[in-house]
């Protein structure tokens, strides 16, 4: 039985539950739904609000009554020319995957959105449900940074006839098609770089805003600290999850020689802080930056950069959703250090 708390009426607050169950896909396609006396003995509720429940759910092409039968998930007839990009937040990295997407999928003749989920799994999962409602043709998904949380929904969901590719990820081992990159080999090439320029300690730089863990940075950590346990057990690695509170005086306190930042946004804001403390780059401090976006080349100094190999990424992202004999086709990008200026 749902809870009824608050002010919202009671239908309100039934068709949101069935929704959820629908696009989470807990009542699989094809499957029904509580029958109009099931909804009245399972909620409490009055013939009327039930009949209510359910032509809601109709109206929005989540459900289909058939006389006689009962009530059922719809299915998907026909699908869409359209490619879905779902993404946990929005910043110069996505960016660049986004725009790289775009370009395959305008070869494709397809039309394309993205969707924030903000990393709430949630939502990720809502959003994904409705997009295999509404017949999209593919899916792509960068899943939020806790990826734990939505283990357990992609090992059930039915995507149907609709293609279902994960991007930029760091767990292996998924059901579906899925091009992610490497990025534990990633951190290895920056830390390679950085222990060549300089000795000293380093410093893993982010900015997180969003919601929720970041498995990603979680990962970048340990990879980071591993490397130095095995390599240099006298090095330490400092984290910072917030550029506004780095200080001059940490950086100089704590002998920080390397910093790798996780997005080229954040590296070009630390290096202007560098320049207004008078920190010169490469001499006193290496700057490694984790994506290689347009910014990073366009910016002067030009930032030395893993690339996250968008470009390549989206090509077989195309690959997957376009030609039919690729199924279960896994994809681990090979990050590549560029050494520029700093």
């Amino acid at each position: 039985m749902l809870k009824f708390e608050g002010h919202i009426p009671i239908y309100k607050k039934l068709i949101e539950f069935y929704r959820e169950k629908i696009l989470k896909q807990e009542i699989k396609p094809g499957s029904r739904i509580d029958s109009i006396n099931k909804m009245m003995e399972r909620h409490h509720i009055s013939r009327d609000t039930a009949k209510r429940v359910i032509r809601a759910l109709v109206d929005e092409k989540l459900v289909v009554s058939q006389v006689g039968r009962g009530t059922f998930i719809k299915g998907v007839s026909e699908l869409k020319k359209m490619w879905g990009v779902v993404i946990p937040f929005y910043s110069n990295n996505i960016e660049e995957l986004i725009s790289k997407l775009m370009i395959h999928a305008t070869l494709a003749e397809r039309g394309m959105e993205y969707f924030l989920h903000y990393n709430n799994p949630d939502e990720e999962m809502r959003i994904i449900g409705n997009l295999i409602q509404k017949g999209y043709e593919a899916i792509i998904v960068v899943p939020n940074y806790d990826e734990s949380q939505t283990g357990e929904f992609y090992r059930r969901l039915n995507v149907g006839s609709t293609k279902l590719v994960l991007a930029d990820y760091t767990m292996s081992g998924s059901y579906f098609n899925y091009a992610i990159q490497s990025y534990d080999l990633g951190v290895k090439r920056a830390v390679d770089y950085m222990s060549k320029k300089q000795v000293g300690n380093y410093l893993l730089l982010s900015h997180d805003t969003w919601q929720g863990s970041n498995m990603v940075f979680n990962l970048m950590k340990q990879t980071f600290e591993t490397i130095l346990d095995v390599r240099a057990k006298h090095q330490k690695l400092f984290c910072c999850s917030d550029i506004n509170v780095l200080t001059k005086e940490f950086l100089k306190e704590n002998r920080i020689k390397g910093v790798l930042s996780v997005q080229d946004s954040i590296a070009i804001r630390l290096m202007g802080r560098l320049k207004s403390w008078n920190i010169s780059v490469p001499e006193e401090l290496t700057v490694v930056s984790y994506g290689n976006t347009e910014l990073s080349m366009l910016f002067s100094p030009a930032l030395t950069v893993v690339d996250c190999k968008y470009e390549k990424m989206a090509e077989i992202i195309r690959e997957m959703i376009c030609k039919d004999e690729v199924d279960n086709r896994q994809v681990v990008m090979q990050p590549e250090l560029i050494i520029r200026e700093t």
